[in-house]
């Protein structure tokens, strides 16, 4: 008898089916369901996770808190992101496009955390051994306690990893390695979710902090189902232009830290080099004496950055006028020019609208809303915004401006890049300590008439 069955895995949810169907039941995308042949053989890993202490139900009362000790590193901006370093135990996926910067990053980790704290293990499933010496002797991160190790079988990556005994593993791709029970071929749905599923279990088991490198599809996202983003304990994607040295880390999940908190580095040949000072790189090519033009602290997970947002207003060529969005959302981006429309009095219907935050961050902070009208409106008045101002705030249907969180972070970093004046909401409290010209506000046209005035 065969002990094996067929079903069909959607690749972007990870729902399966027991047969063929055009459009997937669970997220509704079409042409999306492949086949995958599963074997019913129990997997020797599939006990890797099972453990007697903690297999009967106890009171939560009861339950042991141990405090983690995290692996901390010496680079500030991935330090940040992870919040504070990595956990024992723990499973991080770093994804971003081919040659972006992962496996550089991720070399410079395994070498910091083996001189500090024990063997790191670097399984490479896409590079031999020499590839990888040549990329750590150019990036000056050879060490003895980095074993390399160029293996594809999810079960002999285990052993070894129980042999050793690292602090630290790192495999190099999740999309190469297999588990020779699964029939299917490696990077399908199947491999791609069972090989995950029993690293963290190996990891949980026995302590050991796991990275996975995950590729990303044509749209842009973690390749394999997303039930890889919910297994994982942090979720760090790389953002950033091949043409361009800056590389963006971002956190879209950390169960040990906070969430969107982002690391900046400059892709070097050294290596990726951190920069602290976010304000000052994104405002070091701020125009002056330009319309349009306006400062924004905006907050990227617990750390307040000051950004500029940017907006052009031009007639319209055709009969619709467009909007275009870089950075901010576009939705959002649509009731704010409601608002100015109907409660101001502009006539943007007429106007094509672009808005751009610089520096290709994307910011889902609601305290841009005020920063997008007031650049829109200096757009289209042909009105300039002193440089030395900085304007925040949440923008309602009706006009108002409504209170944002941690103002007086945000008021802090303000005042440390040399800002003179900050427009704010009138429902926030501000202490005296502040050495700034703070002016609050009620409303959308209100703001416009502080930020305009000669």
């Amino acid at each position: 008898m065969s002990k094996n069955k067929t079903i069909y895995v959607c690749r972007e949810c990870g729902h399966d089916s027991v047969k063929w169907q055009g459009r997937c039941p669970g997220c509704g995308a079409w042409n999306t369901l492949e086949e995958e042949v599963i074997s019913t053989k129990r997997s020797p890993l599939s006990g890797l996770g099972e453990n007697p202490a903690s297999s009967k139900p106890q009171p939560i009362s009861e339950v042991e808190v141990k405090d983690a000790d995290r692996l901390v590193l010496d680079n500030e901006e991935l330090r940040g992101v992870l919040g504070g370093g990595i956990v024992p135990g723990s499973l991080i996926l770093v994804g971003g496009e081919p040659g972006i910067g992962k496996s550089t990053l991720l070399m410079q980790v395994a070498y910091e955390i083996a001189q500090k704290y024990g063997k790191v293990l670097y399984v490479s499933g896409e590079e031999s051994a020499h590839q990888v010496r040549i990329r750590a002797e150019r990036l000056g991160t050879l060490s003895p306690r980095v074993l390399v190790l160029t293996e594809t079988n999810m079960e002999q990556i285990m052993d070894h990893a129980k042999k050793e005994k690292p602090v630290l593993t790192v495999i190099d791709s999740i999309q190469t390695v297999f588990l020779p029970d699964l029939s299917a071929a490696p990077g399908s749905v199947s491999q791609v979710r069972q090989c995950a599923a029993e690293g963290m279990r190996f990891a949980k088991t026995h302590n050991l902090a796991l990275i996975l490198v995950g590729h990303v599809t044509k749209e842009g996202m973690l390749a394999g189902p997303r039930v890889l983003e919910h297994m994982v304990d942090t979720v760090l994607y790389f953002e950033g232009e091949r043409h361009h040295s800056f590389r963006l880390l971002r956190a879209i999940k950390n169960r040990f830290g906070s969430t969107n908190e982002i690391a900046v580095f400059d892709m070097q040949h050294q290596g990726l080099i951190p920069f602290t000072n976010l304000s000052q790189l994104f405002l070091a090519q701020r125009p002056e004496g330009v319309s349009g033009s306006v400062v924004v602290c905006a907050m990227q997970g617990t750390r307040p950055v000051l950004l500029e947002l940017q907006a052009l207003a031009s007639s319209t060529a055709f009969g619709n006028p467009r909007r275009l969005t870089s950075g901010v959302d576009y939705n959002r981006t649509l009731i704010i020019l409601a608002v100015l429309e109907k409660i101001v009095g502009m006539n943007l219907s007429s106007q094509d609208v672009y808005v751009n935050i610089a520096g290709g961050v994307r910011v889902e902070d609601p305290a841009v809303d005020l920063a997008i009208a007031v650049a829109v409106a200096s757009s289209f008045r042909d009105r300039e915004i002193d440089g030395h101002t900085v304007v925040m705030g949440e923008i309602g249907l009706g006009g108002e401006v409504r209170a944002v969180t941690n103002l007086e972070r945000r008021l802090k970093e303000a005042v440390k890049m040399g800002f003179k004046k900050a427009v704010i909401p009138k429902g926030n409290k501000v202490g005296d300590d502040i050495n700034l010209n703070v002016v609050p506000v009620t409303s959308v046209a209100e703001a416009l008439e502080v930020v305009m005035e000669r």
